[in-house]
């Protein structure tokens, strides 16, 4: 089954890659020669729709679409919708990373969960799945691999940051694996 990923992120193609399998050829935006879409909603769920729907008005083609977010409980939520963006338009991870450390310092609650919105348009109509993953913040980078806050986020239960987990360990416990795994299920149980 051939469907497209609304997102130009090539770390998040290839997690969902990984957990599809090869029965879905997933094609995402450079590939579908589609620019960046805009992510001008306020809620994780506003924006994984609006790239959804752009591709499948612009293209007629079925498509799925996430958005993900940080929540930190010591920063009311925050980065959560603006996770990819916080330390300013065009920033890198890193800078997003050292925002963040330097709004933690001191501080004493570390808790923090990751949010994944999928949403998914087939034939017309429109799904939502979402993952969670629970854990806390340290005080500083650990690992190399991986993306975004994964070096500072440790997952409740585990001694290794994200950024320190191979992949497969990564995409079987991580806010997009769980979303992604409601999604492959959703699918195999619709191709019946």
């Amino acid at each position: 089954m051939e469907i497209i990923f609304a997102t130009h992120n090539l770390h998040k193609t290839e997690e969902v890659r990984a957990i599809l399998g090869p029965d879905y050829l997933v094609r995402n935006l450079p590939e579908l020669g589609c620019p960046d879409i805009p992510e001008t909603a306020d809620t994780l769920q506003g924006n994984a729709l609006q790239k959804a729907q752009y591709v499948v008005d612009h293209y007629h083609l079925n498509c799925f679409a996430d958005d993900t977010g940080l929540e930190v409980e010591a920063l009311d939520g925050r980065p959560g919708v603006f996770s990819a963006r916080y330390a300013g338009e065009g920033c890198s991870y890193q800078d997003n990373v050292l925002k963040l450390l330097g709004e933690m310092h001191g501080k004493t609650n570390r808790k923090a969960c990751f949010k994944t919105v999928i949403a998914l348009i087939l034939d017309g109509k429109q799904y939502l799945f979402e993952g969670r993953v629970d854990g806390r913040i340290l005080t500083e980078q650990r690992g190399t691999d991986g993306f975004g806050y994964d070096p500072v986020f440790l997952p409740d239960g585990f001694d290794q940051t994200f950024a320190e987990m191979d992949a497969t360990t990564k995409n079987s416990i991580s806010h997009r694996g769980r979303a992604i795994q409601k999604l492959k299920t959703f699918l195999m149980e619709h191709k019946k």
